[in-house]
């Protein structure tokens, strides 16, 4: 496959004929995927060879306001939800989260003081040493301003401070949104001093993808990396063996002892890859190994599903919306992730995605829902321990991470 990515959105009825290949000679095909509801809207573009596009899904039916939320999960949900409420209020002040995206977002310490105040989390400022916006090279002069990913910016930004209000948080903005200058804003965000990275962005898994590897390649630093929008299949650099893959659910409030149920996002990335190696973290996990001799899509989860969406503010007008807006696809999972990794402080001696495998028991099982057919195995259906669509579960508390 070449590294020209899937199309996010796929319209109904269209079938791509070949997915990973699941390393033993057998190829998964992908499922045709019915196209995401008509108000959901991926706000970038599907990319073209050597391209990535974002993976932020804006809800319309849920509209916008420009003075405040009116639907969507915030902070105290989110925090709830993973069992992060105490962890939230005290840590992270030691730590950096980078977010890395494509193009700028001029309004983005703006917004992000919006989103803030609303929820009554502390200010967050370059004036203050908080916030930081570099370009790829970690300069001060920006690429330019693009809608679609400003919208994703306001979306990372906004769920780091939800997950994590007292981390420093680093913006670096890539010159385009070609897989070397995404990759360059990695090493950008982990040169200066990131201790988490977030990547909200993909596009095909192809024999390519070891040329990306070395700029995801540090192991004193958590990377995480959404899994992808367009249901079963397998995108880079999720496929990536020196990240954490984070794939998507639904998220629910409920009357059960935690509070909430979760299920797979039908639109979660998941599958085996056909190039990348299968990581040694990977390698014990009979569920997963049982058909799959290379890396699989995913390791970790959270809430991405739009019709359970988050609360996100972007005043940068952009298909004629702006201020709040609900948001889901991976790009909510993967901050989020990235902020627990934050929390739990260690990123520093974790080794790639390795740690939740050795921390199961902190995760929150996810069964029910699928990204799409495989034959009804854990690559595409969400089963009880590690499956693609969720990979090993969603954060219960800081202690997987």
């Amino acid at each position: 496959m070449s590294l020209r990515a899937r199309p996010l959105g796929l319209l109904a009825g269209r079938v791509v004929a070949i997915a990973a290949l699941i390393g033993f000679g057998v190829a998964t095909p992908i499922a045709a995927q019915a196209a995401p509801p008509s108000s959901h809207v991926h706000v970038c573009p599907g990319p073209t060879r050597g391209y990535a596009s974002c993976h932020a899904l804006r809800n319309d039916a849920r509209g916008a306001s420009a003075t405040a939320p009116t639907s969507g999960y915030g902070p105290t949900e989110i925090q709830a939800a993973y069992g992060l409420t105490a962890a939230a209020s005290s840590n992270g002040s030691s730590q950096t989260i980078a977010i890395v995206d494509a193009y700028d977002a001029p309004n983005a310490e703006a917004d992000l003081a919006t989103y803030r105040s609303q929820y009554k989390l502390p200010a967050c400022a370059s004036a203050t040493g908080c916030f930081r916006k570099v370009n790829q090279s970690g300069g001060t002069t920006p690429p330019r301003a693009d809608g679609g990913w400003a919208q994703e910016i306001s979306l990372d930004l906004d769920m780091a401070s939800a997950v994590c209000p007292n981390c420093k948080i680093l913006l670096v903005e890539a010159s385009s949104a070609s897989m070397a200058n995404l990759g360059t804003a990695v090493d950008t965000a982990a040169r200066l001093g990131a201790t988490v990275i977030s990547n909200s962005y993909g596009g095909s898994s192809s024999s390519a993808d070891s040329s990306y590897d070395h700029y995801y390649d540090h192991s004193n630093v958590a990377i995480t990396v959404s899994s992808g929008d367009s249901g079963y299949g397998v995108e880079y650099p999720a496929a990536s063996p020196f990240v954490t893959a984070v794939g998507g659910t639904s998220l629910k409030k409920a009357s059960n002892s935690r509070g909430w149920t979760e299920s797979a996002w039908s639109g979660a990335g998941s599958g085996c890859s056909s190039s990348d190696a299968q990581p040694s973290w990977q390698a014990g996990v009979s569920e997963l190994t049982a058909r799959c001799a290379k890396r699989a899509v995913a390791d970790v989860s959270a809430v991405a599903d739009p019709n359970t969406g988050v609360a996100v503010y972007d005043s940068y007008r952009y298909q004629g919306r702006s201020g709040w807006m609900v948001f889901g696809g991976t790009s909510v999972a993967s901050p989020i992730i990235a902020s627990v990794y934050a929390l739990a402080g260690n990123a520093a001696s974790v080794t790639y995605g390795s740690y939740p495998y050795s921390h199961r028991s902190s995760l929150n099982d996810v069964s029910g829902g699928s990204t799409g057919s495989c034959g009804g195995t854990a690559l595409c259906t969400a089963l009880g321990g590690w499956d693609g669509p969720t990979g090993l579960g969603t954060p219960n508390g800081t202690g997987a991470f």
